[in-house]
């Protein structure tokens, strides 16, 4: 697929100040070190600027206080990265659905379908789901009873929706990805594990991103929840009954233990992980590879482990970590000791 568009229409859908010639042909976009003739692009981070002097760019989305570092054409505007994420989408090479329905695809009788929804082949829709106008569903994808698929969604080749999940409107879920697998819930009678039935499903608000082999468990009772607007990297795992607030990002390989809550806002970097059954308030950033372990009620950012440290170094670090204890120990005894001494030191000045 290509694209051509006038400088002057980006500037005009942007709301930015046009530097430079309004009909200028846009075809692509680029990094600012890379980007040829006909491609515009932007600078992010000041680290970047040294790119400018020999950028070959048809134009570049800058700041305004950048602007006398470019001799070229330009769009100026308060937040590059942002308006390099709005005109993305002109330029997206993403095959776009074709309304109707494959062939092969194999839908129950009872499920309503969109006539204006593109279903790809093989793909099976059971009793009772609906799915709405311009959703695009990939091949090999299943969509099982119940299930709601809102306006405008887009499900990658090969997505798996048990039944009762719900999905609201223009959601993204990446190949792989598994909606509504049975929670891990299980009793314990002497020492043998009877399984839980998990009857509740899953929500997923507007807006929502799901990426590839991302797992969302069903609810124990009832539905895990997950938010508008939230975005989820590659392999998540969301137990039964998390609740996800509007607006938090995850990166990959995140895991949430089932019944824990995250507020609104929220940002989560790869590997975090938290346990079951705490709850994280809004406005919470939490580094990569932190183990959360009890409730966060105050906003912030928040980490746990050691830093990264030359293996010779970090090796006498954890060495000593073993130890730690004994230290403790010894320090208290010290400290027992010191103030022993003080305190006979003090007693003989008196006298």
């Amino acid at each position: 697929m290509s694209i051509t568009i006038k400088l002057g229409q980006l500037a005009e859908f942007l709301g930015a100040t046009l530097r430079g010639d309004k009909d200028k042909d846009i075809t692509g976009l680029a990094a600012l070190q890379e980007a040829g003739p006909g491609q515009i692009s932007f600078l992010a981070k000041s680290q970047y600027r040294k790119f400018l002097v020999d950028a070959q760019a048809a134009a570049v989305l800058l700041k305004p206080a950048d602007a006398d570092s470019y001799t070229g054409d330009a769009l100026l505007v308060p937040d590059p990265y942002l308006a390099y994420a709005r005109i993305s989408h002109f330029f997206d090479p993403k095959p776009k659905g074709v309304a109707g329905v494959h062939p092969t695809a194999v839908i129950a009788d009872d499920a309503q379908v969109d006539p204006a929804a593109s279903i790809g082949a093989f793909v099976v829709i059971e009793s009772g789901a609906r799915i709405a106008a311009g959703v695009t569903i990939g091949a090999h994808s299943f969509i099982g009873a119940r299930c709601e698929i809102g306006e405008g969604g887009w499900l990658a080749p090969r997505v798996t929706l048990y039944h009762d999940v719900r999905i609201g409107k223009h959601v993204v879920i990446q190949s792989g990805a598994v909606l509504g697998g049975e929670g891990f819930g299980f009793a314990n009678e002497k020492g043998v594990w009877q399984k839980i039935a998990q009857i509740g499903g899953v929500t997923l608000g507007d807006d929502v991103e799901v990426g590839v082999n991302t797992a969302i468990d069903r609810g124990a009772l009832a539905d895990t929840r997950i938010g508008n607007g939230v975005k989820l990297d590659n392999q998540i795992q969301i137990a039964h009954n998390v609740q996800v607030g509007d607006h938090t990002a995850m990166a990959a390989c995140v895991g949430i233990s089932g019944s824990t809550k995250i507020g609104k806002h929220c940002m989560l970097a790869g590997g975090v992980g938290l346990v079951g059954h705490i709850d994280i308030c809004d406005g919470v950033y939490i580094t990569g590879m932190t183990m959360v372990t009890h409730s966060i009620t105050e906003p912030g950012s928040y980490s746990s482990g050691t830093a990264m440290q030359p293996a010779a170094e970090w090796r006498k670090s954890a060495a000593r970590l073993r130890k730690i204890d004994d230290m403790a120990r010894r320090l208290q005894k010290l400290e027992k000791a010191v103030e022993t001494v003080t305190c006979a030191d003090n007693r003989s000045s008196d006298g």
